[in-house]
């Protein structure tokens, strides 16, 4: 019969006994009568309609309807039938007795004690009835009792068994409930309702433990069983509840806790190792077991000891069996003490949550190590299972060095102590070198090294060397930046001069004087370059000048160099360099430091004698030579040894490598504008050259650095190499010294030619020189310039490459390969290029080059259709850096201010030509200084074609628009000086 919401009605709450779900609740609401008594008017109230109800609902019902439906049997279904079976089918499968589903109706039954036990929370002051057996919802009324009852456990230990039962007091008074049709509508906790009367418990009581005894006096314990029973049911007991007994003592201990961190190792078969130390030629068979160890956490209480547990009861109880005596000891545990030690372990880095961790043995004795003081001070004892094979320190271990600039080297004073031993620290390095991770200690105890030792320090203990004194150790000046390092993470201390911190920022380093007698005027950026080789010098320290291309690598080693001879070096220096650069170190040396007394050993027919170089400041050669005279090279004394283009050496393996490496010198440089070209290997090869053990041997390095950096992409292996590299490599952008260059900087690159070139020119000359003097003595110079025009022009196309003459020619050209690698140079530097030739030929061998290395570029001669377009490609795309122009068609008129270099491939006969393809580059809109390089053939008619640009400067000036107009200027002596 529905109930009037318009009319009084009362929600209650019934209490039914559900087949298979054992005590659930159901909501009801009743209309009520005039005098406002319940009436036969019941209505079932769930989330359905309980709005048609608001009127006589308050917050607490809401709540309580909620939860009621989650406990219905649909609901129940819903949430566990997975198989859709129908209800009957379902219960009768899952709570079949014999062949039920325990785990489900566990499951079943856990979430119905949890949602019985938020219900009947908020049931105090409600309505509360036990439903009839006839569905009556009103049946018996319930009354819920405000002050929560309490229960004791009782046992009495007789000769053959023990009894044991509860009671239960509420009020001060004993509650009889034993045969008393009592039941417990909750178990988890504890819900009992007796006489009408519902109860709950003080601490959250297990009704399971109050269920066997609401139709029993007692459970009696065989006597064979008991102490199998005391220790797995009764101790427990103990620990939970108000327990009293007869027959066996209860001890109440309290204490303070002690916190207790114990170690232990988890078994494995020992790996033997043989293991060769780096300065000893000892084998040492080592057992050393590579397994992790655990940490276990415990509080002892009155030497009654416990595992830490995050769910741990405030009491714990201890069983001992004296004879046949039993003593229970019940241990009232600090559980706030308890989480603030293990809250301050994981403050430290132990997480120890379930009470124990596992980590790698030398991670964990670092761990130990580092934080022995704080253990220490906060009283934690640190112990270690006995059960261990090994007995292993524990204690406190330092690791202090202190690093003292010597003259030539930092000398390194260390002290490694365990405890109350003090070890060596020479044999120390060797097992971090060795990551041999245990030591034994004077009194058997097994030292573990910590394991941000080996991080730490093993790059050191790597450059470290012994000293005259075999005991004592020692680092070169040139790791610098590793004491530096050590010094700031407070790793070491180290006393270094001022003067020598100032490496790491090279623009702090105190001037020097420029050389008196050194011819021209170095740039402040130059000048700054020639400090730092200055400081380099004055600590024994080899460098690596790696400015950008054309910025004056070569002035500021000439003025280095000069100013050795004038501060009275006592040794020649070597300058070791491509074959094709020979002439024009020459030429420059001559240029700006004519003081210099400078010998060329080269060529087939050099006398192989060094004692020669005695009369020399400055010995130029070549790789080549080198490689070929190394063995009476290798015994002369340099004052120093100068690698150009030192990317030569970047193989460590090649011949020409392991020569430059037996040179005898005070101090070395290398000079390169590409440090490295393909990989860190490059890097290692030439700084290992100038500061051996910089970077340590190539396994060492290939380990440390490049393998991490190239394979793994480690942004903190790069960061430390940089760091280690960064005072003795010096590179300066052309974009970084913008205000300290002119607008243009212009260069002559001489070239040699290869041998089967200068057979070829030779030939060629010598044909051409008969023809021209035959026709000039004949005819005179008037009439014989079309002859001479021909023959000048065939010289200059082979001074270029001579396929250009002659197709069938098949070897090499100096100019073709010292274009190419200028060329790869700057744009490996990231620069734009103009390359300009007057003869088409010429450009077609470096588009031949460029096409087959697939690179992009732009073209430009007099047959190009599309000439903007070719102008655009250039100046718009990043990735083109190579326009190829005919000097002709591309030598006015062109706006190509993306270039910052120009290359003259040859000269022509009117500078005022090549000062306008410069200027093609060199105009409005250009923000950045341009470098032009014109190549020129030495000993070739190009040479002689420079002096006659000199002498008739002003006539070209004046008059000469083109070639023809040249020729027409010269006499018969210009013409034999061009041919001779």
């Amino acid at each position: 019969m529905k109930v009037s919401p318009a009319e009084p009605f009362k929600i209650v709450y019934s209490i039914l006994n559900h087949e298979y779900l054992g005590y659930i609740f159901e909501a009801f609401a009743v209309q009520l009568n005039a005098h406002g008594e319940f009436t036969f008017q019941i209505q079932n109230i769930s989330s359905k309609n309980v709005k048609e109800f608001m009127s006589g609902l308050d917050s607490r019902d809401l709540e309580l309807v909620k939860l009621i439906d989650d406990i219905q049997q649909d609901q129940v279904l819903r949430k566990f039938n997975t198989k859709k079976l129908n209800a009957v089918d379902y219960f009768l499968k899952i709570y079949d007795p014999q062949k039920g589903d325990k785990s489900i109706q566990e499951a079943i039954a856990g979430y119905l004690e949890n949602c019985k036990a938020r219900i009947l929370e908020k049931l105090s002051g409600k309505d509360i009835f036990i439903m009839g057996s006839d569905g009556n919802p009103l049946w018996k009324s319930v009354e819920t009792e405000p002050e929560k009852a309490s229960i004791r456990f009782h046992f009495i230990r007789n000769e053959d068994n023990t009894h044991y039962f509860p009671t239960i007091r509420h009020k001060y008074q004993k509650l009889e409930f034993q045969y008393k049709n009592a039941f417990l509508v909750c178990e988890d906790p504890a819900w009992l309702i007796v006489d009408g009367r519902l109860y709950s418990f003080e601490g959250n009581v297990d009704g399971k433990k109050i269920k066997p005894f609401l139709n029993k006096k007692f459970i009696a314990i065989p006597g064979q069983v008991e102490e199998q029973y005391y220790g797995r049911f009764v101790a427990p007991l103990i620990a939970s509840y108000d327990v009293v007994a007869r027959g066996f003592e209860i001890r109440n201990v309290s204490s303070a806790p002690k916190t207790i961190l114990t170690i232990s190792e988890y078994s494995s078969s020992p790996k033997k190792t043989p293991v060769l130390f780096q300065d000893s030629e000892d084998v040492a068979v080592l057992e050393e077991e590579d397994h992790d160890v655990a940490f276990d956490l415990s509080f002892q209480y009155a030497g009654f000891s416990f595992h830490y547990d995050s769910f741990a009861h405030p009491s714990s109880v201890h069983m001992e069996k004296k004879g046949n005596d039993y003593f229970f000891n019940k241990v009232r545990r600090s559980i706030d003490v308890e989480g603030e030690n293990v809250r301050l372990l994981k403050e430290w880095g132990l997480n120890m949550r379930s009470g124990n961790v596992q980590m790698p043995k030398a991670q964990a004795f670092g761990w130990l190590q580092s934080n022995a003081g704080i253990l220490q001070e906060n009283g934690i004892i640190v112990r270690q299972n006995t059960n261990d094979s090994k007995r292993y320190f524990l204690g406190y271990s330092s690791l202090d060095i202190s690093i003292q600039e010597g003259r030539d080297w930092f000398d390194i004073n260390a002290k490694v102590r365990f405890g109350e031993f003090e070890i060596p620290f020479i044999e120390l390095r060797n097992y971090i070198l060795n990551r041999k991770k245990e030591f034994l200690l004077p009194n058997g105890e097994v030292a573990v090294i910590p394991e941000w030792w080996f991080t730490k320090y093993s790059e050191f203990f790597s450059f470290t060397e012994h000293s005259e004194n075999e005991d004592e150790l020692r680092l070169r000046m040139h790791h610098l930046a590793l004491v530096q390092e050590l010094q700031e993470e407070n790793l070491a201390t180290a006393v270094i001069s001022r003067k020598l911190e100032n490496l790491r920022n090279f623009q702090q380093i105190e001037p020097a004087a420029p050389p008196l007698n050194f011819k021209g005027t170095l740039r402040p950026y130059q000048k700054t370059g020639y400090d730092w080789l200055q400081f380099l010098k004055q600590y024994r320290l080899g460098g690596c000048l790696a400015d950008d291309m054309g910025l004056g690598k070569t002035v500021q080693t000439l003025a280095l160099l000069q100013s050795e001879k004038e501060n009275g070096a006592g040794q020649p220096s070597m300058l070791i360099m491509p074959t094709s650069l020979l002439y024009n170190w020459q030429l420059e040396a001559k240029r700006f430091t004519p003081d210099l007394k400078v010998f060329l050993y080269t060529g087939t027919n050099r006398e192989k004698d060094t004692s020669q170089f005695d009369n020399y400041d400055l010995i130029l050669t070549s790789y080549g030579i080198v490689r070929l005279d190394i063995d009476i090279i290798e015994n002369y004394r340099f004052n120093y040894i100068i690698l150009d283009e030192s990317q030569a050496i970047k193989n460590p393996a090649s011949i020409i490598t392991k020569a430059v490496r037996k040179l005898n010198s005070t101090h070395r440089l290398v000079l390169t504008g590409t440090p490295v070209e393909n990989n860190t290997l490059d890097l290692w090869s030439q700084m290992s050259f100038v500061n051996p053990g910089l970077l340590g041997s190539q396994a060492f390095f290939r380990d440390e650095f490049q393998i991490p950096i190239e394979k793994k992409g480690d942004e903190e292996k790069t960061k430390r190499l940089y760091n280690l590299i960064k005072p003795f490599i010096l590179r300066r952008l052309k974009s970084q010294v913008a205000t300290d260059l002119p607008e243009k900087v212009e260069s002559i690159q001489y070239c040699d030619m290869s041998e089967e070139q200068e057979k070829a020119y030779e030939e060629a000359k010598a044909y051409y020189r008969n023809l021209i003097l035959q026709s000039i003595d004949k005819e005179g110079i008037s009439k014989s310039q079309l002859v001479v025009l021909q023959g000048l022009t065939k010289l200059r196309q082979l001074a270029n490459h001579p396929v250009m003459v002659d197709p069938e020619y098949q070897y090499g050209s100096g100019k073709f390969e010292d274009v190419l690698h200028k060329m790869q140079t700057a744009m490996g530097e990231d620069h734009k290029i103009l390359i300009f030739s007057q003869y088409i030929k010429h450009l077609d061998l470096f588009r031949h080059f460029l096409d087959e290395n697939k690179t992009q570029y732009a073209y430009l001669d007099g047959s190009t259709k599309n000439r903007q377009e070719q102008v655009e490609t250039f100046q718009g795309r990043e990735d083109i850096k190579i326009f190829l122009i005919s000097l002709k068609a591309g030598g006015l008129g062109l706006n190509l201010t993306a270039a910052d270099y120009v290359f003259i491939l040859d000269p022509w006969w009117n500078p005022a030509i090549e000062a306008q393809a410069v200027d093609r580059a060199h105009r409005i809109g250009q923000d950045r200084t341009v470098f032009t390089y014109k190549f020129i053939t030495k000993n070739s008619v190009e040479e002689k074609i420079l002096a006659l640009q000199r002498t008739k400067k002003q006539l070209a000036d004046d008059l000469i628009s083109n070639e023809e107009g040249f020729i027409k200027s010269l006499s018969r002596e210009d013409v034999l000086n061009l041919l001779a």
